[in-house]
């Protein structure tokens, strides 16, 4: 039945019975930490049941464990999908379950786009990047966008290199708090070199 076929009554109390899951799908959308496609108005209801659906399996553990969960069960339904949405963030944002399943040889696939997760996979590397007009950029990639198409990236202790790779602030080896930081368009990146730490560097 549509809602167009409800009383204003009846809907009311359908938005109210789906709160729990709009509270949560909401919660995940925000801080979900890569772009992940929202889904159209359909797919949007059927996420909120599904976090409604775990918001009144706490409320009903809650009904059986103690009268006070039949008097709070609005609230402990909220707060049992909002933990769930919580808790499906942390997987996702740490490549939990992919990461799980890798180790199993069940996938080689990752919970983030490519160019999130090769930056993730790489967490202990320096970079190189190779920018527009041949420039070249060495240093600790401490922030990045997770989309390549938008956004920069931040690099501390950067260093601009010259055709033959020699570091052009060579004095900064030993003074690296004189180092500069940069922010690096990602629409003037052409490439991105990553280069495991040497023993004496330091990262951030």
């Amino acid at each position: 039945m549509g809602l167009a076929l409800l009383t204003n009554n009846e809907i009311i109390q359908v938005l109210w019975f789906l709160l729990p899951g709009f509270v949560a799908a909401a919660l995940y959308y925000f801080l979900i930490s890569y772009p992940n496609p929202k889904p159209n108005e359909f797919g949007q209801v059927i996420h909120a049941l599904v976090f409604t659906t775990i918001g009144q399996t706490v409320w009903i553990i809650a009904e059986r464990l103690s009268p006070i969960g039949n008097e709070w069960g609005i609230p402990i339904s909220v707060t049992g999908a909002a933990a769930s949405a919580i808790i499906l963030v942390g997987v996702s944002n740490n490549d939990l379950a992919h990461r799980l399943f890798r180790r199993l040889q069940f996938t080689k696939g990752s919970s983030y786009p490519v160019w999130y997760s090769t930056f993730s996979r790489n967490a202990d590397c320096y970079v190189v990047l190779h920018l527009t007009h041949n420039r070249q950029l060495y240093g600790w990639p401490s922030e990045w966008p997770a989309n390549p198409d938008d956004g920069h990236i931040r690099i501390a202790e950067g260093e601009w290199l010259d055709e033959s790779r020699a570091r052009l602030t060579a004095e900064s080896a030993q003074d690296r708090a004189s180092i500069p930081t940069f922010l690096i368009p990602t629409k003037e990146v052409e490439m991105v070199e990553f280069i495991h730490p040497e023993p004496t560097d330091r990262k951030e």
